[in-house]
């Protein structure tokens, strides 16, 4: 741990050595409470499996092996912040601004997207639960014209540029403040016995009812079933910021009466707690019963409790949104962990690789941590190093499993500027979803590989017997006196050229070999063809 520590430590030195130590805020898509002083309560553990080892497999070293990273960004849709730009756009136009996001992703080497669905208890994708979305069409309720499935047609398009997509919901919102009206179809008209209206003007759904966790485990099974999806995402809004009711304690005496008459003996905080806590477990459970292979993801606010690590301050989760986020990670019940990491490098009291390292530390079962990154600032060349210092910060303390989630995609795609940094610099090569061991940890078969001089060109074909689970293919190459490089490529490739000799020296192509990758990133190994 020491030798993490002054590693880290000389990192920081490096990069900020010739810069001046600024404080900044949590940036966040809501309003940011201030910290307030909380007592600590420990809710009961449950012992859950540990992750498998993965099979070890022979490589050549100078073989680029170490080609995974999760590279993401979210897509809110929420008050119409990322897409679409505005509701009631033409289906037409809908498709195309989805389709320009995706191209950027695909064309910056991501290699997934974190798209919301459900931002108040509503949806954008067809649902016989819950009505159409007011951000989608203008009209809670009202389908797209001429119509079409929106989730399907992120999930198609997502998948032929060889990206991931996760399905990002808010479980407990029931109305947003920029929602409009409230329709006949909302939760709050057709359940009021499962929803609280707060100061600012949202509305919730209480956590501790056995109603709401029905119905948001309904809708999340719903997606699962139907749609082709690589992942369920929840963000940080669990009980909802004290600064939305005014400071106020989240008004649900009704439910927390009929607790204590049947009688409930916890307090009212691990009460709270432990609604959310058997939300969680559930979901992660209803999803693996249903399909193994989609990922269940958290991205919870960025800070566990103040004074964890010591010399961390801020807003207290545990004891405002209810969320043990640490108990989560440590019980395994996710798949990947997204903490909200908003903050720099050097900020005094929520240093992004102080708490990263926090993080690590609790991740007991060896999930993937990904953590989230703010990508909107000034936009300056500080900002942009920034960004990429994260990154690789981020690459050397999680070696085993890299990766990232961008907040948001909105300031990546206007910012051209620190777009062009992070292609030509950390996200200059395509790169694989890294696998997850705990959900499947075996390799799909090596496939069968010919090779044939086509006059300049080598044509390379590959295939296996069973297909049905492939999601990528991974071309290895080889030239003379040079070391191997790849292509990573979508599942319905079969062929793929390339040149016999590059470079003025004209060197020939030397050795190729292919490997198969499966749903949950296990990639096979590959045998050595020589070109003659």
């Amino acid at each position: 741990m020491k030798k993490i520590i002054l590693s880290l430590l000389a990192v920081i030195l490096f990069f900020y050595s010739c810069k001046t130590t600024q404080e900044v805020s949590q940036p966040q898509p809501q309003e940011t409470p201030e910290p307030e002083e909380v007592i600590e309560q420990i809710p009961e553990e449950i012992e859950a499996p540990e992750t498998p080892q993965k099979d070890e497999v022979k490589w050549d070293p100078k073989t680029p092996r170490n080609i995974e990273e999760f590279r993401a960004a979210w897509v809110a849709t929420v008050a119409n912040i990322n897409w679409p730009s505005k509701s009631g756009l033409s289906t037409s136009e809908q498709q195309r601004e989805a389709l320009e996001l995706l191209d950027f992703l695909e064309a910056h080497n991501f290699n997934a997207v974190i798209f919301q669905v459900r931002p108040q208890a509503d949806a954008l994708y067809d649902s016989e639960i819950e009505p159409w979305s007011y951000f989608l069409t203008g009209k809670q309720g009202k389908a797209p014209e001429p119509y079409y499935d929106p989730l399907k047609f992120w999930v198609n398009a997502a998948h032929k540029r060889g990206l991931e997509l996760h399905v990002w919901l808010n479980p407990y919102r029931a109305h947003h403040t920029t929602g409009k009206e409230i329709s006949e179809k909302s939760v709050i008209k057709t359940n009021p016995d499962l929803v609280v209206e707060l100061a600012n003007g949202m509305w919730w759904m209480d956590p501790a009812q056995k109603g709401t966790q029905d119905r948001s485990s309904e809708v999340v099974m719903d997606i699962v079933k139907r749609y082709d999806i690589d992942g369920i995402h929840f963000d940080d809004y669990f009980y909802p910021y004290d600064s939305y009711n005014n400071g106020k304690d989240f008004p649900d005496d009704l439910s927390w009466r009929a607790y204590q008459a049947a009688g409930g003996e916890l307090s009212r905080g691990d009460w709270r707690r432990e609604s959310v806590n058997v939300f969680i477990k559930r979901v992660y459970e209803e999803i693996k019963a249903e399909k193994p292979h989609v990922k269940f993801g958290l991205s919870p606010f960025g800070i566990w409790r103040p004074g964890y690590p010591e010399s961390v301050q801020g807003y207290d989760q545990y004891d405002k949104l209810y969320a043990d986020a640490k108990l989560w990670l440590n019980e395994g019940w996710i798949d990947y962990y997204t903490p909200q990491l908003y903050w720099k490098i050097s900020q005094l009291g929520q240093s992004f690789p102080e708490l990263l390292g926090w993080w690590e530390s609790e991740n007991t079962k060896q999930r993937h941590l990904w953590p989230g990154m703010n990508v909107g600032g000034e936009g300056d060349q500080m900002h942009i190093t920034e960004v990429i210092n994260q990154i690789m910060i981020t690459r050397g303390m999680l070696p085993e499993s890299k990766g990232a989630v961008h907040w948001s995609i909105g300031p990546l795609v206007k910012n051209k500027e620190l777009a062009k940094a992070i292609k030509e610099g950390p996200y200059k090569k395509k790169t694989l979803v890294p696998p997850s061991p705990w959900l499947d940890n075996t390799p799909p078969e090596i496939p069968n590989v010919t090779a044939n001089e086509n006059r300049d060109k080598i044509e390379i074909t590959w295939g296996v017997e069973d297909e049905s689970d492939i999601k990528q293919w991974v071309l290895y190459f080889k030239y003379e006196t040079g070391n191997w490089d790849y292509k990573i490529l979508n599942a319905e490739k079969r062929s793929q050229d390339l040149q016999k000799e590059v470079g003025d020296k004209k060197r020939k192509l030397q050795k190729i070999g292919v490997t198969a990758v499966d749903r949950t990133g296990n990639q096979s190994e590959f045998i050595d063809l020589e070109i003659n």
